[in-house]
């Protein structure tokens, strides 16, 4: 009985989870005069309660033509999501990854002091660095550039902090005998570092790709030219009068981090548990 009533409890707490992603896919087929009948009394234009139907009463396929092939500023943000979530990822594994190894594996002066720095930049939110931010870049030029987006992102240190928990992991006698067979340093990192902490690097570009693609802070304080705005920055221009447009271009908005969700489950679940181990 107890058993059923967890399992219970469990499918009530999924299903309330999948609501919103079902209310995208259920308005998605919806005209928008019937999203507009049913969604009327919660937008203060109507008398009752507001409704939804679990299946669209007339489907209709003209919010995904109109997404798909007239809407050519959406698929233009949408790119730009992925070049600025792509550059940044690279720049994470070019910068973030060697700077994980060396705070990992190698002992100098003031190591523990620096990766403290890293933690308590980590635990910044964005509003605190703002100001900070916005100052450098602007008088580095970069202001209203793509590199304004980019270039912060790149030396975040949450990448840095899942990376270093893993190669923290890795057995020092591994690396010993490597060192007594005549590797270097830097075939060290690479033929053993990269390839044991594989899961920290995927689980860090895991969670990255689910930051970047989704941020919307950084761009609206650093761009001001719409052509070079993510996606994140088109959705809530949407107004209620296009209702099925809005939730059709926020399904397909969602479905990149979604699968990289679920293809990248694993890992993210390795790092939450090294994130949470002790030193």
């Amino acid at each position: 009985m107890k058993r059923i009533i967890i399992t219970g409890i469990l499918i009530l707490a999924a299903g309330l989870c999948l609501a919103p992603v079902l209310f995208l896919l259920v308005g998605t087929f919806m005209g928008n005069h019937e999203i507009y009948t049913c969604i009327a009394p919660a937008l203060g234009k109507g008398d009752g309660l507001a409704i939804w139907h679990l299946l669209p009463q007339y489907p209709t396929l003209q919010n995904v033509v109109e997404l798909l092939f007239d809407s050519p500023e959406y698929f233009q943000m949408f790119w730009n999501s992925i070049f600025y979530t792509g550059a940044i990822l690279a720049g994470q594994m070019l910068f973030g990854m060697p700077a994980a190894w060396g705070l990992a594996r190698y002992s100098f002066r003031g190591r523990k002091t620096v990766y403290r720095l890293f933690i308590l930049v980590m635990m910044m939110p964005f509003q605190v660095t703002m100001l900070s931010q916005y100052l450098v870049l602007n008088r580095l030029g970069m202001l209203d550039r793509p590199q304004a987006v980019v270039l912060p992102g790149i030396f975040a240190t949450f990448s840095v902090f899942i990376m270093y928990r893993f190669f923290r992991g890795i057995p020092e006698n591994v690396m010993e005998a490597a060192r007594m067979d005549g590797a270097g340093e830097f075939q060290i990192f690479l033929r053993i570092g990269i390839p044991l902490g594989s899961p920290g690097i995927l689980s860090a570009l895991v969670f990255s790709f689910l930051d970047c693609f989704s941020m919307l802070e950084q761009p609206m304080t650093f761009l001001k030219t719409k052509s070079l705005w993510p996606l994140s920055l088109f959705l809530p221009e949407i107004t209620s009068q296009n209702a099925g447009f809005s939730l059709c271009a926020s399904l397909v908005t969602i479905l990149p981090a979604m699968f990289v969700f679920l293809a990248g489950q694993d890992y993210l679940e390795q790092g939450i548990a090294m994130a949470g181990a002790k030193e």
